[in-house]
């Protein structure tokens, strides 16, 4: 008998080790990510696990990623993470737990009304003509094409396509869109970076801007492109993954939900309703996820059915 509450001692132990342990899901700075990484840590919750959510930028969460500092990032995105993501998991240092079935793209986009304006558009030959339409009272005469905070080399590509703009950034998604809409309203030029599955084409009618085919050799060699001097003479993927990684930690830890983490989906249109409940009807992250969870509640209690807290019991 003292043997086997010997076992059981060191068996609870171990198991509530893990337990002890919170989830720490990465939370960045754009209305789908948050979303998706309140769904998971609302999931998380219900299933008895401890959570928290860690607020930080893109170029910070490598680091804390591959230094098991934080556990989850729910939003990888080809066009913008590819290099990062490719290095660490190269080398073992994150763990990659799969797609989404969506098809994402990420560009410098503008309202269809502004095709009046720089006649040729969407070929990006058409910037060369008429970026004066985009320029500000303090861009002395070039183009204005507003950026986010995100990892991209976009004055790179500025000068090696020889475009007269110049790259003013934001601090988030938000100010993106505040300043689409204002000039929306007075039906003004704008050039901003947009993406999909995103919820701005259903309400603002636009396209992409159409720059050079994507390649590896775009980012690499020089000699590749329009620009036989200059790497980045194109635009980026317009058929990029959508991607789930985590720490070595959190599949060690937790490798029921990682396992889990690995099936769960969405799809494009998902993840569009899903950002609009927060840049349209102005509700929380944490609301949306919490909405979601409870209409879903069948969806994810399936996929993560072997993932619940239990307390062991002993046997006599």
């Amino acid at each position: 008998m003292k043997k086997r509450l010997i076992a059981f001692t060191m068996l609870v132990g171990s198991h509530f080790s893990a337990l002890s342990e919170p989830i720490r899901v990465v939370v960045n700075d754009w209305s789908s990510q948050r979303i998706l990484a309140n769904i998971a840590s609302q999931i998380f919750i219900r299933l008895g696990y401890e959570v928290e959510l860690i607020n930080i930028t893109v170029d910070v969460q490598w680091y804390l990623l591959k230094t098991n500092r934080v556990d989850l990032q729910l939003e990888v995105w080809e066009g913008t993470m590819e290099d990062k993501y490719a290095q660490l998991h190269k080398a073992g240092e994150i763990i990659d737990l799969g797609n989404y079935s969506v098809v994402t793209r990420e560009d410098w986009w503008y309202p269809l009304y502004v095709k009046s304006l720089c006649p040729g558009l969407p070929d990006w030959k058409a910037l060369k003509q008429c970026y004066g339409v985009f320029a500000s009272p303090s861009s002395r005469g070039r183009g204005v094409y507003i950026a986010g905070p995100w990892e991209k080399p976009e004055r790179a590509r500025i000068k090696a396509l020889e475009l007269n703009f110049i790259v003013e950034q934001v601090d988030d998604d938000s100010a993106l869109w505040v300043r689409l809409k204002r000039a929306v309203e007075q039906r003004r030029p704008v050039l901003i970076f947009n993406w999909t599955p995103n919820w701005v084409g259903a309400v603002y009618p636009g396209e992409f801007v159409e720059f050079p085919e994507h390649a590896l050799e775009c980012e690499t060699d020089p000699t590749w492109g329009a620009n036989s001097r200059l790497e980045y003479d194109c635009g980026n993927p317009k058929s990029g993954w959508l991607k789930k990684v985590s720490s070595r930690r959190f599949v060690k830890l937790f490798p029921c939900l990682a396992k889990s983490i690995s099936s769960f989906d969405l799809t494009n249109e998902e993840i569009e309703q899903l950002s609009a409940q927060v840049n349209r009807e102005r509700l929380s992250p944490k609301q949306v996820a919490q909405r979601w969870v409870k209409d879903h509640r069948t969806r994810w209690e399936q996929l993560f059915s072997e993932c619940k807290v239990t307390l062991p019991t002993s046997s006599r």
